[in-house]
């Protein structure tokens, strides 16, 4: 669905990220891991159309994409949700960018907020929401954004351990009955093996991708993978990728 090849950016001369290839394939869940610095976000970026790689080529089902905004939602690491709107306000931004009509806008958006566990708090505001609540809002708008593939930039790094767990299993159930792929930077490795069908390591100085690891096993997934022998090994193995210089 989603292609990126031999992707190189550079700053000032110097390449940031170099020859980096992925694929996320339809209705997958897949996660970039990396330490700070090896150019993560900049993938993000250029993945979005936000920026133009200096090599390489983005295509989406097939349509070449690159440095093209607008057909890959992408959200960033704080909800940014704006505080004078209601939530439905907030989640109808991408819609309104568009073109539709508010009511229109609405109409599309209102039955969805059921799906994303929001029912009831149309009429609310930023403020009066807790943080794994402005966070399904956040996800809803960015799928309305467009609803194929989401890039998602550390989107449950700011909630506690409680709240992370119960919307990592909301997240794949909404995922796999919308039916779109998700592209997630997480430093969290055991967050990554939860989620993803393959996770992706970046690494080095620039950055490239030194490993693909295939996570198997159904989603959402219990703590009885978590404390598996699977699990350790998957972990083992993302840790010696990260640990490449």
């Amino acid at each position: 669905m989603l292609i990126a090849e031999n992707i190189t950016k550079r700053y000032q001369g110097k390449a940031t990220i170099e020859d980096v290839s992925i694929t996320i394939r339809d209705g997958e869940q897949v996660s970039l891991i990396g330490p700070s610095g090896v150019g993560k976000t900049t993938l993000f970026h250029v993945l979005s159309g936000v920026m133009k790689p200096d090599e390489g080529s983005v295509t989406l089902n097939g349509d070449h994409i690159t440095g093209t905004p607008g057909r890959v939602s992408y959200m960033l690491q704080k909800d940014l949700l704006l505080q004078h709107k209601t939530i439905l306000d907030n989640v109808i931004l991408p819609l309104l960018v568009r073109g539709v009509g508010k009511k229109e806008a609405k109409e599309q958006a209102l039955p969805l907020f059921e799906t994303f566990g929001i029912a009831g708090y149309e009429k609310f505001y930023p403020s009066q929401l807790s943080g794994g609540m402005r966070q399904r809002a956040a996800l809803l708008r960015t799928y309305l954004f467009s609803g194929s593939v989401l890039l998602l930039d550390e989107p449950f790094s700011a909630l506690d351990a409680i709240t992370k767990a119960d919307l990592h299993k909301w997240y794949l159930s909404v995922a796999e009955k919308m039916g779109f792929s998700t592209f997630f930077i997480t430093h969290d490795v055991d967050e990554a093996i939860r989620l993803s069908d393959r996770v992706y390591v970046l690494n080095g100085i620039p950055g490239k991708i030194v490993g693909e690891v295939q996570i198997k096993g159904e989603k959402p997934r219990d703590t009885e993978f978590l404390t598996s022998e699977a699990f350790s090994a998957y972990k083992r193995t993302l840790l010696e990728l990260l640990s490449k210089a």
